[in-house]
């Protein structure tokens, strides 16, 4: 009893003690509750915001993880892979031409000179001011272009040539890179000439039977003569290979612009000393087996004058419209990133997706806009903290470069058209058209382009200011000459000397006057950039001529200036050289604009390209503010085919001796998916250098075979047609 009485004292004792200590828990609990609420809400407020440094750290530490990804993948993956796929997917890859070739038993023969155009071959730092300090041999242009926006000022400074003699700015020495690296590849992954020289050395061929004829393509042609003597080592290097492969004849496959720089040569190395290389009249006959022009602008380029004109083309006024946010130099910056990228892991699994994505949106911009080099309107000006107005900087310096006059539409009228006509008439986008290799028939009845019934194009109309203008009948149009117009003051004259252009010593007064007169055509076209540029005019006037010549026996036709327009000179007395024009067709190219004047702003170039002028029909040949026609998206039909299908046909005044010459068209064919890369059946103007078909054709010409082996004329297009249309003297 004693016990459970015990028990019974003691338990009251212990509820009380558990009941105190609960409260005391409770209020423990209670305190460390209102403790943790005060503190959450202190820390709420307290907490950082995600800063930009924040972000900075995640875009490093995904940049190195996907770096050390690629490491791996590039000591994992097998070289193969990317053709396994490929061939998995689309089925079996056709051979490379060299290898089809050499299966077929054909070798090297004939000595090869590669002479690259405008902006493909790569230029290096030789002499410059400090701000250039460490780039000596290092390249300016091509690669990876680094320097762009490491120092952009100074690059500039160092692109430019003298604005009063075209020639080097004192104290600064730009030269060409030389041998075959100068324009294999543009920039990395972006090949211009590599697939060629590739498959040709399949057959044989090495660097003493090839030779790339790099030049400074900034120049005009008669100075890269006077300045480096390059005219002069072409001819010695051309001289020594055909001695050393047992007189084998050279055979000469220019690109582009160097299309025009060696008609220049051949009529240099035939004309006496000092303004030519001596070498005689017969010195063609004795060198050169056959000259394979490529996407030759034998006759200009309608783009030139919009890059000229307004610093644009088609490509950079629709970038100008939906996004100015695209930095130039922003976007070399990156193609700098990429192409270190693409060094590691070019050999492996991710270059077919970098081919075609990366590299071509950042090339095709460069190739595309600077193709003639002033065009480089749509960068926003003032996007770069240091007030660094691209647009205007990129038109200081190429008005500088007196190699883009060359590329200026020759023939006038009588070859583009006037305000009522042009050899294109009735032209209009095709979805497909069959192949025609009858030079008779494709004259006489080759297909026509089928007509839809959109608008007439008036393509004579070069430049337009309204799209009314444009359409409107001729007799209709109101037009105030502007030749004799008063500039009138300067616009930005005083604020603007920094990033000076010529339209900066033109007034309103000449600015409206240009606009008043409201249409364009070639032959006024030229004298419309002797208005807005005369300083550049007149230095390119010393140098190139666009007209055409009355009597080629006129001792006035024996200067330089005339020998790259081949409407005012005559080629070379050489019976058994052939002439091939090698062209891609079925890509929509420039041919025509329509501007506007852009708003008043100052240091603004007062001229764009309306990209509102527009047609709603899908095979109108006018989009944003450009009518397009046939050609190779750089160079019409008109100016790659006229000269073979009928100036250089046959006996002419032109062609004396009656050289043989051919035309050979490709139908683009865009690659069938990004594995195919730029493709092999490609038409565009550089892509073309790819393009399997072609690269066949010049590898047997190399080899031995005549014009007339390859199977003469191939013609997809109405070049044949539009040249009956031209009433020139033959």
């Amino acid at each position: 009893m004693a016990s459970v009485r015990r028990r019974k004292t003691i338990e009251p004792r212990n509820t009380s003690v558990q009941k105190e200590d609960e409260e005391e828990e409770e209020e423990e609990v209670e305190e460390d509750y209102s403790k943790n609420k005060h503190s959450r809400k202190s820390d709420k407020k307290s907490k950082p915001k995600w800063s930009c440094v924040d972000n900075c750290c995640w875009i490093v530490g995904c940049i190195c993880v996907t770096w050390w990804t690629l490491l791996f993948l590039y000591n994992v993956v097998p070289a193969s892979l990317p053709q396994y796929v490929t061939e998995a997917i689309t089925g079996p890859l056709p051979d490379p031409p060299g290898v089809k070739l050499r299966k077929e038993g054909l070798k090297a023969k004939h000595p090869v000179v590669f002479v690259p155009g405008i902006v493909t071959a790569g230029l290096e730092l030789w002499e410059g001011h400090q701000c250039a300090d460490g780039l000596f041999r290092k390249r300016l242009w091509g690669g990876t272009f680094g320097e762009v926006y490491k120092r952009p000022l100074c690059w500039v400074e160092h692109m430019s040539l003298d604005n009063e003699t075209g020639l080097d700015p004192p104290g600064i020495r730009v030269r060409p890179v030389c041998g075959l690296v100068a324009a294999d590849y543009f920039a990395p992954g972006y090949f211009v000439w590599a697939v060629l020289i590739a498959n040709l050395a399949r057959i044989g061929y090495e660097e003493k039977t090839m030779y790339m004829a790099s030049y400074d393509w900034r120049l005009s042609f008669q100075n890269t003569e006077v300045r480096d003597q390059t005219l002069s080592r072409i001819k010695s290097t051309i001289e020594l290979m055909v001695e050393a492969n047992g007189g084998n004849k050279a055979v000469i496959i220019p690109h582009s612009m160097g299309v025009l720089y060696f008609l220049h040569f051949m009529k240099w190395v035939e004309a006496p000393a000092p303004m030519g290389g001596g070498g005689g009249p017969d010195w063609c006959a004795k060198h050169i087996k056959a000259v394979i022009n490529i996407g030759g602008p034998f006759l200009g380029v309608p783009k030139a004058v919009a890059g000229l004109f307004s610093a644009e083309a088609k490509d950079i006024a629709v970038a100008r419209t939906v996004g100015h946010a695209i930095a130039f130099l922003e976007a070399l910056a990156l193609m700098d990133l990429l192409g270190t990228i693409y060094l590691i892991i070019c050999a492996r699994l991710l270059v077919l997706i970098y081919l075609y994505i990366c590299i071509p949106a950042l090339v095709l911009f460069v190739v595309n806009v600077l193709e003639h080099p002033s065009t480089c309107r749509a960068i926003a000006p003032g996007v770069l903290d240091n007030g660094f107005q691209t647009m205007q900087h990129i038109m200081r310096m190429s008005r500088t470069w007196d190699s883009t006059m060359s590329m200026i539409p020759k023939g006038g009228d009588t070859i583009w058209g006037d305000l009522d006509w042009s050899p294109e008439e009735g032209y209009t986008p095709m979805k497909s058209k069959q192949r025609n290799t009858d030079t008779q028939k494709a004259s006489q009845d080759g297909p026509e382009s089928e007509i839809s019934q959109t608008k007439r194009a008036n393509y004579g109309r070069i430049i337009s200011f309204g799209k009314d203008v444009a359409e409107a009948l001729s007799s209709d149009i109101e037009r105030i000459d502007f030749r004799d117009a008063v500039k009138g003051q300067s616009v930005a004259n005083t604020s603007c000397r920094d990033v000076w252009t010529e339209y900066h010593d033109m007034g309103f007064g000449g600015i409206k006057a240009v606009a008043e007169y409201k249409v364009y055509t070639a032959e006024s076209m030229v004298d419309l950039l002797r208005f807005v540029a005369p300083k550049m005019m007149e230095r390119g006037s010393a140098h190139f001529s666009y007209g055409i010549a009355d009597n080629l026996d006129d001792p006035k036709y024996q200067h330089y200036k005339y020998w790259s327009n081949p409407l005012e000179t005559k080629l070379p007395n050489a019976p058994e050289m052939e002439i091939f024009s090698l062209y891609g067709v079925g890509v929509p190219t420039e041919r025509a604009y329509v501007y506007k004047l852009s708003p008043s702003a100052e240091c603004a170039i007062p001229f764009q390209i309306d990209t509102s002028a527009d047609e709603q029909d899908e095979d109108s040949c006018l989009k944003g503010g450009v009518y397009s026609v046939d050609g190779d998206e750089t160079v019409p039909v008109l100016s790659s085919g006229l000269m073979c299908a009928k100036v250089w046909r046959g006996k002419t005044r032109f062609n004396p001796s009656g050289s043989r010459t051919y035309i050979r068209e490709y139908a683009h064919s865009p690659p069938a998916n990004f594995l195919e890369g730029r493709g092999t059946q490609s038409g565009a103007h550089v892509d073309i250098m790819g393009n399997f078909a072609l690269i066949e054709d010049v590898m047997r010409v190399a080899a031995g075979a005549t014009g007339e082996e390859l199977g003469g004329d191939q013609v997809y297009s109405d070049i044949f047609k539009w040249s009956e249309k031209v009433n020139l003297q033959l």
